[in-house]
């Protein structure tokens, strides 16, 4: 079942897909379709591919997908998943940890798969039951409803993330730098390499930067800067016809050389042997 609601004159979209055969997105097949993803796998343990990497995805937990990754599962029909866009929800300064530049899609640089226990499980039952309801009620507030709804679901799931991957827990000040560079980074790694490009849009030292991270056993800034080139190096040799050159041109490298050493260190193989390996398969 597929629920849809849009505002044409915002160009704001929501939907709900329960138990559908097919879901998946290939971002570069379709760059205006910028959604952003929350998926519950109701269903056993199983297997999803993000941007051509394999996971196991298991049983009762959720996964937050950013508008850029591309994605597909073993068992689309034991989904259900919400998609929707930045038009249609969307708060960058205010209710940091539930917007969406919150903790879900830029507090944690790697793929967090959120376990649900029993009692959690059910309070999401009954928020599916109550989208369903309020995606068939028609009128001049539902827009809000279901905006609403979405950031009770977004804060659900925020907590739960939190819990059960910030050790220590993060004090909100550091969250907020912390969020702030994964968003910089997000915004610039085509154009700035170094972590002393984002120290200085955050008013910060590098070292200061690069201490915060590590009192939360989080990856240093460099390799979250190197790891965002590379993923998307990767991406445009796995979904686009671009050669080495026009891709190392485009993530900001004068010299090919130079791109194939960078990639060769992060990756392990050089550009020519990942593009014949990943085409193989």
């Amino acid at each position: 079942m597929i629920y849809a609601y849009q505002e044409n004159a915002l160009d704001s979209a929501l939907s709900l897909r329960i138990n559908e055969p097919t879901f998946d997105k290939y971002f570069f097949k379709n760059r205006n379709e910028r959604l952003l993803t929350i998926a519950w796998n109701r269903g056993e343990e199983q297997t999803a591919w993000i941007d051509e990497v394999e996971y196991h995805f298991p049983k009762n937990s959720i996964l937050a997908l950013m508008v850029n990754q591309s994605f597909r599962f073993e068992r689309p029909e034991d989904l259900v998943s919400w998609q929707f866009n930045r038009e249609f929800y969307c708060i960058v300064d205010h209710d940091r940890e539930v917007s969406c530049v919150g903790f879900l899609f830029y507090g944690m640089r790697d793929l967090l798969f959120i376990s649900l226990d029993e009692k959690n499980v059910t309070r999401l039952d009954l928020l599916v039951k109550v989208f369903a309801d309020e995606f068939e009620t028609h009128d001049n507030i539902q827009g809000e409803m279901l905006r609403m709804m979405l950031k009770r679901l977004i804060i659900i799931i925020t907590r739960l993330a939190k819990e059960q991957s910030l050790t220590p827990p993060m004090k909100e000040s550091d969250f907020d730098i912390v969020r702030k560079f994964n968003l910089s980074v997000e915004n610039h790694y085509k154009t700035k390499h170094q972590v002393q490009d984002y120290a200085d849009l955050l008013n910060k030292s590098p070292k200061t930067l690069s201490n915060l991270f590590l009192i939360y056993n989080q990856k240093s800034p460099l390799q979250i800067i190197h790891e965002r080139i590379s993923l998307e190096a990767k991406r445009l040799m796995i979904y686009t016809d671009k050669s080495t050159k026009e891709i190392a041109y485009e993530l900001g490298f004068e010299e090919v050389a130079h791109f194939s050493r960078f990639f060769k260190k992060i990756i392990g193989q050089n550009p020519t042997d990942f593009k014949t390996e990943m085409r193989r398969h």
